[in-house]
């Protein structure tokens, strides 16, 4: 499953060059988004700061506190799993946006600070190797709420993307799956028992 999502993002990243992939993603975005990011201001406040969260330094103490979690309920290996599914998933996402080097989106002026190349999303992956990690690992009591938390907060970071016009759809997708693919590979180390001696 890993393998596939990894090819997924890798296929993705090349169909993203083709005019009809951009088509769509303009399409989809213009349904998202207002002329000149003039939509309600709550609402453009609220993305902001969903994506704020989700990005920079907020994004890394949000992932120690969580991490410190779930060492206090789970031990030391899903905490290590959970910090090195996002640490190595933003690797990942910095490579492939250096190798793809898409434009960011231009249909409304950002209302987000960017730098870098828009495929695949950074925080839609760092939001998808964090929370699916996270419910992936909880205990089956919490197993409903983490799975919840997991939806809501995935979708909320990629919708936030697109809205204040910094992302494509299609960069929140391969965000979303290298994400899932890290997140897969961090929860199945956590669970696999580390060799005794011979």
């Amino acid at each position: 499953m890993v393998v596939m999502l990894a090819v997924a993002v890798l296929a993705l990243g090349l169909l993203t060059r083709a005019d009809h992939v951009t088509a769509l993603d303009a399409a989809i975005a213009r349904h998202l988004t207002w002329p000149d990011g003039a939509g309600p201001p709550p609402l453009i406040a609220f993305m902001q700061a969903i994506s704020w969260i989700g990005g920079g330094t907020p994004r890394w103490v949000l992932v120690g506190l969580i991490a410190a979690a779930v060492r206090y309920w789970g031990g030391r290996r899903p905490a290590l799993a959970i910090v090195a599914a996002v640490l190595f998933a933003n690797i990942a996402s910095s490579l492939l946006k250096a190798a793809f080097d898409r434009p960011r989106p231009d249909l409304i002026a950002h209302l987000d600070h960017v730098s870098s190349a828009s495929y695949p999303s950074g925080h839609a992956t760092s939001a998808a190797a964090l929370y699916l990690t996270l419910a992936l690992l909880v205990p089956p009591r919490w197993r409903r709420q983490a799975w919840t938390l997991a939806v809501l907060m995935i979708g909320l970071t990629g919708l936030s993307r697109i809205m204040l016009g910094v992302h494509w759809p299609s960069d929140i997708v391969g965000g979303t799956l290298l994400g899932a693919a890290f997140a897969l590979a961090a929860a199945w180390w956590a669970r696999s028992e580390p060799a005794g001696p011979a």
